[in-house]
């Protein structure tokens, strides 16, 4: 994937996330779902005091720390879900992409909303639940292999997902807008900023087939605080 070798120039809905972050500066960061580590050394880069990344995959980590030459950012391997930090610890949890892989998310709210100081901000990406409703996670074609449309269908059943996203069996957990949203109001947040990104223009011109991503939302990104 482009955004694995590329780095977040190359991650579609970058540019939108990256406006929600608040300032990094001498700040604490958790990064959950951290993979190649991209957020954690842009967190350094804008000064942030301390990241710590969590991934769930070895290899990802393995190739996170030979790209990191830094003693101020730790990569850990556990299930997102295990978090257990101490209370008020971090002043910035981020996630990309990440969340649509556990299946639930009130949960991983709770514990983000302990972790986390008084004032702190939460900012996530997930796969738009308009994305994740089918098994299908795909376009409908014609007999060209034309992209006629985006189906939606059994949008309200909540739950597991089998899909094929590079490879085959792939497990997915569909939750709706408002499961998020509610989520988040239940654990204690304050919700500031919905965005369902669309490619930049840059990307638009440089990348054709990406404005196909002008016909359904893909990504959703909420940024909350404590």
């Amino acid at each position: 994937m482009e955004r694995s070798v590329k780095g977040l120039k190359s991650a579609g809905e970058w540019h939108v996330l990256k406006e929600l972050l608040p300032e990094l500066q001498n700040k604490s960061v958790l990064d959950l779902g951290c993979g190649f580590g991209w957020h954690c050394r842009y967190a350094r880069e804008q000064q942030a005091r301390s990241v710590i990344g969590v991934d769930i995959s070895e290899k990802m980590l393995q190739q996170a720390r030979e790209m990191t030459n830094d003693s101020f950012i730790s990569y850990f391997k556990m299930p997102i879900e295990d978090i257990d930090f101490s209370k008020s610890l971090f002043d910035v949890v981020i996630s990309s992409l990440a969340f649509h892989y556990i299946e639930s998310f009130e949960t991983i709210c709770k514990k983000i909303y302990d972790c986390l100081k008084p004032g702190g901000s939460f900012i996530f990406s997930v796969e738009h639940p308009i994305f994740t409703s089918r098994n299908e996670q795909d376009w409908y074609y014609d007999d060209k292999g034309n992209r006629l449309h985006w189906a939606i269908d059994n949008y309200q059943l909540e739950g597991l997902r089998e899909t094929t996203f590079l490879t085959e069996n792939v497990i997915k957990y569909h939750r709706t807008f408002s499961t998020y949203v509610n989520d988040l109001i239940i654990a204690g947040f304050n919700l500031t900023k919905i965005k369902e990104p669309i490619p930049s223009n840059e990307m638009l011109e440089s990348m054709p087939e990406m404005k196909d991503e002008l016909r359904r939302p893909m990504f959703l990104i909420i940024s909350a605080e404590k």
